[in-house]
């Protein structure tokens, strides 16, 4: 495995995610964390949590029907459920990352296996100049980036030969919806009483991708999404 040294340095963004995620009832207990994406049907975001469910699953039968061994990235895993789930799939070796001191932390009391390790870092060029990945999933993320080309242009990077890029659980709109996006986010991050956090969430328009090597596996506005119920959320690849 990985062991690298964290940011000296607590960002501002670190802080105000965690104060913001407090609020809105998404920091669980270690038994909550174990379970995930299960959760009590009476929670507050078991709908949400239904959604990651079905999300998860494509992703790690995906995966599985590789039948190799892979190393895996994700980019903002948060508590690391995902990450926890991914490192089930046999031959997989998995690194979960995130700014979040906290979460990370938690992650790695929780979430302890041979072949999972959580870091605590920024996803940028230094992060991890030696490795590549055979696949990179930034998972309900990207948001969190101001420029999708300059990031997932970086992600392609780590890639090894074939390698692959998985977007999910993100929300992209068509080009002329993403001011009223910007809109709506702040007037919920100033109900919340921190509009700052508006600065750090990003909307996409699905025409960010253009000029990467890019594959949508399911489209939330096809007709087979209200067939299947598959979820809001497109699921992209993009490949090396």
């Amino acid at each position: 495995m990985i062991t690298k040294a964290p940011p000296a340095v607590k960002t501002d963004f670190e802080e105000l995610y965690l104060a913001v995620r407090q609020l809105e009832r998404r920091v669980y207990t270690d038994d909550q964390l174990r379970t995930l994406p299960d959760i009590d049907s009476l929670h507050v975001h078991a709908a949400e949590w239904r959604i990651r469910k079905r999300s998860c699953l494509r992703l790690v039968n995906y995966l599985h029907k590789k039948n190799r061994s892979l190393r895996i990235l994700e980019v903002g895993c948060g508590n690391g459920w995902l990450s926890a789930k991914l490192a089930e799939i046999p031959g997989a070796d998995v690194i979960g990352l995130d700014i979040n001191q906290t979460e990370i932390d938690q992650a790695n009391r929780v979430f302890v296996r041979d072949n999972l390790e959580f870091v605590y870092d920024v996803f940028n060029e230094d992060a991890f100049p030696d490795v590549k990945f055979d696949v990179i999933v930034f998972a309900a993320s990207l948001q969190y980036f101001p420029s999708v080309k300059v990031i997932l242009d970086q992600a392609v990077s780590q890639l090894s030969p074939g390698g692959e890029i998985h977007i999910m659980d993100t929300p992209f709109y068509k080009a002329g919806e993403t001011a009223r996006a910007n809109a709506r986010s702040y007037n919920y991050y100033n109900a919340l009483g921190f509009p700052q956090m508006a600065e750090y969430y990003f909307h996409h328009s699905i025409d960010e991708l253009s000029g990467l090597n890019h594959h949508i596996l399911l489209n939330p506005g096809s007709i087979l999404r209200l067939l299947d119920k598959r979820g809001p959320f497109h699921w992209i690849t993009v490949n090396h």
